[in-house]
């Protein structure tokens, strides 16, 4: 089995290699690129690197694009291209900007330039994931001042504006047809320079960077859907960063090459708690007593994910000391052959596997399973109407604004647009309603736990692990970020040494 994964590599490899030096197989010499980065990136962009869709993450990550604010590691706000923020009613803020900046075409930021990009965003089509459910407007009150205000109260704000769907961009970004095009019109340390389609895209080291200047003088990117070419890419040199390697590609690398990063993304069980066998909450007890979330990280990710305490997993650092239980207090009753329907998507290529688990483990209890799986674009619809009595899924715990109550109204209330678990309670509404109102800092993260409790004492849904995500370091690469939220990767502190190869 290895040898003919070894092999397999090995051809993709040579293949990549080629698409990265243009000319031939080998990888260039440090003469050649001048210790650029070489850059092999899971997803080409789908929507033409606009930055109000989710190739903005992609800006970036290649260190191209800026957003007002950033965040910590608990998700606090941080100072970035604005130095700083006050409330100045009790819908509305005010911004000061950096004086120091200058866009990759030579323009200066400005508090105009900023209320341009944000009222843009306000009327993209399709608006920004961020901004779904918010009025938003924006007005430069100086040359360096700016008020972002909301239509209802938005304690989040700050932390909204840190997401890459929200990243200033110099006026000349924004087209008289509506397009825009981040060519040569951030503010980061890397000044994006062409883009190849779906192919490939070029990044030159600004300059005048209002940061510290980068010692890499640029990225080369590659677009490589294909996990086994990823992983070899690293594997034979062509490739100083990669991107998401398939779980089955680490052991062909050198473990000093590789690195787990914990994501933000919980592989859970969703239980109908509406319909059906587990609209018993016996019986809900009994599949969470049947389920070995050990046996499923062993096996399909081969050790590579981290067993679940809750729904939100190391990717949180602080959930961990906050969790309030949450231990159902449930009997487990006796599932006495409950016929029930088991669903999942092939998209994620793990989660068939995770399937196939999960229902020897609930037959082993006494159910009887039968299992169906789909692509997600033929799955959605049936899952949302309940068409199932169990759903596994990996769902992203936090979404752009960093915080957790979004993904938790939307999955566990009961006006929630995505309540695959089909579950209305009214603890949890007032617990979720508690959370959401809460100030930014240990007030809400404390509510945010207290929700937790309510979902995991009802049996809602049943989180198994929390994934990882694989990240590619060639040797001599230093100063690239592991960031769980996957919004840094290349910084101005990367670069590449082609000599410690």
């Amino acid at each position: 089995m290895k040898t003919t994964r070894a092999l397999r590599a090995g051809g993709a490899a040579l293949a990549l290699a080629a698409a990265m030096s243009g000319c031939s197989p080998s990888a260039p010499s440090a003469e050649d690129d001048g210790g650029r980065i070489r850059l092999a990136m899971l997803q080409p962009p789908r929507s033409g690197l606009t930055p109000f869709s989710d190739d903005a993450f992609k800006l970036s990550r290649w260190g191209t694009a800026e957003t007002l604010v950033m965040l910590d590691e608990n998700g606090e706000a941080l100072p970035h291209l604005a130095t700083g923020w006050k409330r100045v009613g009790e819908n509305a803020w005010e911004f000061t900007l950096r004086d120091d900046v200058e866009f990759h075409d030579g323009t200066k930021l400005s508090a105009a330039a900023v209320a341009n990009t944000l009222t843009r965003a306000t009327k993209a089509a399709p608006k920004p994931r961020i901004l779904d459910g918010v009025e938003l407007t924006a007005a430069a009150t100086g040359q360096l001042t700016v008020r972002v205000a909301t239509a209802a109260v938005d304690p989040l704000l700050p932390q909204r504006l840190s997401s890459p769907q929200l990243a200033i961009l110099a006026e000349s970004a924004y087209r008289s047809d509506g397009t825009v095009s981040p060519v040569g019109t951030g503010s980061g340390p890397f000044r994006l320079v062409a883009v190849n389609g779906t192919s490939t895209a070029t990044l030159d080291r600004f300059d005048g960077y209002w940061g510290k200047r980068s010692t890499a003088p640029g990225i080369d990117v590659s677009f490589v859907p294909d996990g086994t070419a990823r992983g070899a890419a690293l594997r034979t040199g062509s490739a100083d960063v990669v991107e998401a390697i398939p779980v089955s590609q680490a052991p062909l690398l050198d473990d000093s090459l590789i690195h787990e990063v914990p994501m933000p993304r919980t592989n859970t069980l969703y239980l109908n708690n509406a319909m059906g066998p587990f609209a018993d909450s016996s019986l809900r007890a009994a599949a969470r007593k049947a389920l070995n979330p050990d046996g499923i990280v062993k096996t399909v990710y081969e050790g590579r994910a981290d067993v679940a305490a809750g729904l939100l997993g190391p990717a949180l650092p602080w959930a961990a000391t906050l969790r309030a239980g949450g231990e159902s207090a449930t009997a487990s009753g006796s599932p006495a052959g409950a016929r029930i329907r088991l669903g999942t998507f092939s998209d994620r290529a793990e989660l068939p596997e995770v399937a196939v688990l999960v229902e020897q483990q609930l037959e082993a209890a006494g159910f009887v399973v039968e299992q169906v799986v789909r692509e997600y674009a033929h799955f959605e619809k049936d899952m949302l109407a309940g068409a199932f009595d169990a759903v596994i899924l990996s769902r992203a715990t936090v979404l752009d604004s960093g915080d957790p109550v979004a993904y938790m109204f939307s999955d566990f209330s009961c006006k929630g647009s995505f309540n695959i678990a089909h579950v209305c309670d009214p603890e949890i509404d007032r617990a979720l309603a508690k959370a959401s109102s809460a100030e930014p800092g240990p007030e809400r993260r404390a509510a945010i736990m207290a929700a937790e409790a309510e979902i995991l004492k009802r049996d809602a849904a049943l989180p198994m692990l929390h994934e990882r995500v694989i990240q590619g370091e060639a040797a001599g690469v230093s100063g690239v970020s592991r960031d769980p939220r996957e919004r840094a990767l290349i910084t101005g502190e990367s670069a590449a040494v082609r000599g410690e190869r």
